[in-house]
């Protein structure tokens, strides 16, 4: 017997690949790699060494996340894309190359009032039509007209926006309202621009602009919900598996696990697997969510625990304690799990907890 518990397998090779999927898509556009939350879960500090030779620069969320790229060896800008939260912060940032995303009034007043040992890079954020953070379109020129007054502030500025729906083919008057507002109100006043995600990377090729910014597509999963990487050339960069534990018989009426909510309408083998929500597998995972089980497609039955997980491996199945399971990656999208959970596929690789070993395999 030679069963494990949950393991993140990550393609390094897989990473890179579909980063060059990205500026095959915007060959004319520098390439902002958006490695947050973790790098999508794939590992942040990891998959940044990976890409030092092939992106321009980086982009995270939180300035901590900065910090531990530029505290590894990262020597590229690495973008804040919620700014800086305190003057401690700016500081910083201004020291050790961080660009600073400015989308508030009180970011730019403590801009105005904090002396810099050294000029800092902005990224003004537009509200295009998000609609959650981000100066009104009509506000622009006055931001831009306060930055060129802060001797400290690299000019000229940058300026960026995001997409609301970028990732609905039926809303694309939406992106494309989004797309002209922006340009009308940043054409000739500022140095780059910044306008896709992976969605609009893939989909609207006239906004690429200076600069993209892929996140999701770089690990292999498409933004659309109802396609799948490999869809556009991606490939999936983490494989996440487990073992089984245990083979039974179980008898047809019988039911299985928490609250007996599945009961098998035939007897068959219930197979346990090494996996639950306190790996982050998701716990509202229905009976029907698919795993890949010595090639073939299985499916679970009853309620996702927090170590365990049951699947109906079939009357006649062979399978044996050890044997490895795919919960998704190569041959099983996350997007087709994420469809049978309700959720996106975002979520299943970010909410991975510390549990899961992370295995690099390139």
């Amino acid at each position: 017997m030679d069963a494990h518990g949950a393991v993140a397998r990550i393609s390094l090779e897989a990473v890179r690949h579909n980063l060059q999927v990205a500026r095959q898509l915007a060959p004319t556009a520098m390439a902002m790699a958006v490695v947050k939350a973790n790098a999508y879960g794939h590992g942040d500090l990891t998959v940044a060494a990976a890409l030092k030779d092939d992106a321009d620069m980086f982009a995270v969320a939180r300035f901590e996340e900065a910090q531990k790229l530029r505290a590894g060896g990262i020597q590229q800008p690495i973008l804040l894309l919620e700014g800086f939260f305190n003057r401690d912060q700016l500081e910083f940032s201004a020291l050790n190359d961080f660009h600073l995303c400015i989308h508030d009034f009180a970011q730019l007043d403590e801009l105005e009032q904090t002396p810099l040992a050294a000029p800092v890079t902005v990224w003004v954020k537009i509200d295009s039509g998000m609609h959650r953070v981000g100066f009104a379109p009509e506000q622009a020129d006055e931001i831009f007209s306060r930055l060129a007054a802060i001797a400290q502030v690299v000019k000229p500025v940058n300026a960026m926006t995001h997409f609301a729906r970028a990732d609905e083919p039926e809303q694309q008057a939406v992106t494309e309202a989004q797309i002209a507002r922006f340009k009308q109100v940043t054409t000739g006043k500022v140095k780059h621009r910044a306008l896709c995600n992976s969605a609009g990377v893939i989909a609207f090729p006239d906004a690429h602009a200076d600069y993209i910014r892929p996140g999701i597509m770089l690990y292999g999963i498409t933004p659309f919900g109802d396609r799948q990487g490999t869809d556009f050339g991606l490939r999936p960069a983490m494989n996440f598996t487990t073992s089984l534990i245990a083979v039974r018989e179980h008898k047809a009426g019988e039911p299985v696990g928490y609250a007996g909510s599945w009961v098998s309408p035939r007897d068959t083998r219930i197979g346990v697997i090494a996996v639950g929500y306190g790996d982050g597998y998701p716990r509202m995972a229905p009976p029907g969510t698919p795993v890949l089980i010595n090639g073939r497609r299985v499916t679970l039955a009853g309620r996702v625990s927090m170590d365990m997980a049951t699947v109906d491996l079939g009357p006649e199945a062979t399978d044996r304690v050890g044997d490895e399971v795919l919960l998704w990656g190569e041959g099983l999208a996350a997007e087709e799990v994420a469809r049978h959970v309700g959720t996106i596929a975002y979520e299943l690789v970010t909410r991975m907890t510390a549990r899961p070993r992370l295995e690099y395999i390139d």
